[in-house]
C-alpha cells in the first residue's frame, strides 16, 4: 500500500509539472515596431484579448520598421531603415516572449518590406527607394550574413513574399504598377526571373503589399493609390499570377480621391508629401487575411479607417463589408493565430488598438493600449 501511495504521489508530481509546463508555453506575444523610438514593445495576448504590455527593447537605430518572424518561431529580425542599413536578430523566450538580440547583419538597402523564406535559412528585402530586391543567409544561429544576392527591378518595390511551396517569389512594385515574378531555389537563396517576369497592372493603382492564401490558389494585392484589392489566381506549376477580380474596401460614401506615389527622401525611410494637397488622398497600407480565409481587412492612412471584406472560397472575389475607424494613419496590424482578435497600430497614434473578430467579419473595439513613437509594424508569434 505504502509503495502504491508512493508511485500514486510521483505521478501527481510529474503530472503537475506538465502542467506547468504546458502552461507556460501555450501563450501569444505581440511585438510592436516604434519607428521614432527605435525599439520593440512586448505585449501578452490573452484568451480574452487583453493585452499585456511589457518590456521594450532597443534595436540600436531608428526608424525600425518591418520584422519578420522565423517559421519555427525562435527568431524575430527587424529592419534599421537608416545608414547602416541593418538587420537584428533576436531569440524569442517562449516562457515569457523576451527578446535576446544574437546577432546584426548588414541589408542592402533601407527595405520597407523583409520575408523570411519557408525554410528559415534566408532573408528576403524589397527597397522602395533604391529600386531593388535582396536575399541575406540567416544561420543556425539566427544570425544575418552579408547579401547573397542583389537585383535591381524598377520604381518602388514595396513588398516581397513567397508563395506556400517557398519555390515563387511575389514583388508589387508601387511606381510602375507591376508585380514581379520571381523562381527562388530554397536551397542556395538565389532568385531568377519567371517567365513573363511581371504582371502589368492598371495605371496608377499603386501596388503596395501583396498576401497569399493559405490554400496557395490565390495572391491578394492591396493598391496604395486607390484603396482597392486585388484577386489573382496563382498557378501553383508555373508560379505565374493572373487577375481575376478587382474590390474596393472604401465604404460607397467616402469623399476620398485617387492619390500619388510618395517618394522617399532626406534619407531612407522619411517621406515628403508631393507637391500638391494630399488630405483628402487615399493612402492604403496594409492587408490580412483571417486564418480561416473567410475575411480580408485592410488599412487605410488618410480616413483612419480599416476596411473588412468577405472572401469566396471558390473564385477569391472580395465583396466589401463594413469600415471601422481606427487609430490615426494607420501603419501596421495582424491578425492573431486563432483568428479572434486582431491589433492595429497608428504611426500618429500614442496607442494601439485590438479589436475582436465577430463569425460574420465585424469588428469590434476592445481597448486601446499605449505604445511608443512611430508605431508601425505588428507580429504575433503564439506557442501552444
Amino acid at each position: 500500500m505504502r509503495a502504491f501511495k508512493s508511485v500514486f504521489a510521483a505521478l501527481s508530481l510529474i503530472s503537475v509539472s506538465l502542467l506547468s509546463v504546458e502552461s507556460v508555453s501555450a501563450a501569444t506575444y505581440v511585438y510592436v515596431s516604434n519607428a521614432d523610438d527605435g525599439d520593440i514593445g512586448l505585449y501578452t495576448l490573452e484568451s480574452d484579448g487583453t493585452l499585456k504590455p511589457g518590456d521594450k527593447f532597443g534595436a540600436g537605430g531608428k526608424p525600425v520598421m518591418p520584422m519578420s518572424v522565423s517559421p519555427d518561431k525562435k527568431y524575430l529580425f527587424a529592419a534599421v531603415r537608416a545608414k547602416p542599413f541593418t538587420a537584428v536578430s533576436y531569440s524569442i523566450d517562449r516562457r515569457n516572449g523576451k527578446l535576446k538580440e544574437v546577432g546584426r547583419g548588414p541589408l542592402a538597402e533601407s527595405f520597407p518590406y523583409i520575408w523570411t523564406d519557408k525554410t528559415g535559412k534566408f532573408l528576403l528585402g524589397a527597397s522602395y527607394g533604391a529600386n531593388l530586391v535582396s536575399v541575406n543567409p540567416i544561420g543556425r544561429d539566427g544570425k544575418v550574413g552579408e547579401p547573397l544576392q542583389v537585383i535591381p527591378t524598377a520604381r518602388n518595390a514595396h513588398s516581397i513574399v513567397t508563395d506556400r511551396t517557398n519555390k515563387f517569389v511575389f514583388v508589387p512594385h508601387l511606381g510602375t504598377d507591376q508585380i514581379f515574378q520571381f523562381r527562388f531555389d530554397d536551397k542556395n537563396g538565389k532568385l531568377t526571373a519567371n517567365t513573363p517576369p511581371v504582371v502589368q497592372l492598371r495605371s496608377g493603382t499603386g501596388p503596395r503589399h501583396i498576401i497569399i492564401s493559405a490554400d496557395n490558389k490565390f495572391a491578394y494585392l492591396l493598391s496604395e493609390l486607390v484603396a482597392t484589392v486585388t484577386t489573382l489566381s496563382l498557378d501553383p506549376k508555373t508560379g505565374q499570377l493572373k487577375e481575376t477580380s478587382v474590390a474596393s474596401f472604401l465604404a460607397p460614401e467616402s469623399k476620398l480621391v485617387p492619390g500619388a506615389p510618395r517618394g522617399a527622401i532626406s534619407g531612407p525611410g522619411t517621406n515628403a508629401p508631393p507637391p500638391r494637397d494630399v488630405s483628402n488622398d487615399i493612402w492604403a497600407s496594409d492587408l490580412h487575411l483571417t486564418p480561416n480565409g473567410r475575411f480580408l481587412y485592410a488599412l487605410e492612412r488618410t480616413g483612419n479607417q480599416i476596411g473588412a471584406m468577405s472572401v469566396d472560397a471558390a473564385t477569391g472575389k472580395l465583396t466589401y463589408l463594413s469600415t471601422t475607424p481606427t487609430e490615426k494613419q494607420p501603419r501596421g496590424f495582424q491578425i492573431d493565430p486563432s483568428g479572434k482578435y486582431m491589433v492595429v497600430t497608428g504611426e500618429k497614434s500614442e496607442t494601439i488598438s485590438v479589436y475582436s473578430i465577430g463569425d460574420n467579419g465585424a469588428l469590434q473595439l476592445l481597448k486601446q493600449y499605449p505604445t511608443g513613437k512611430g508605431s508601425n509594424w505588428v507580429e504575433i508569434v503564439s506557442f501552444d
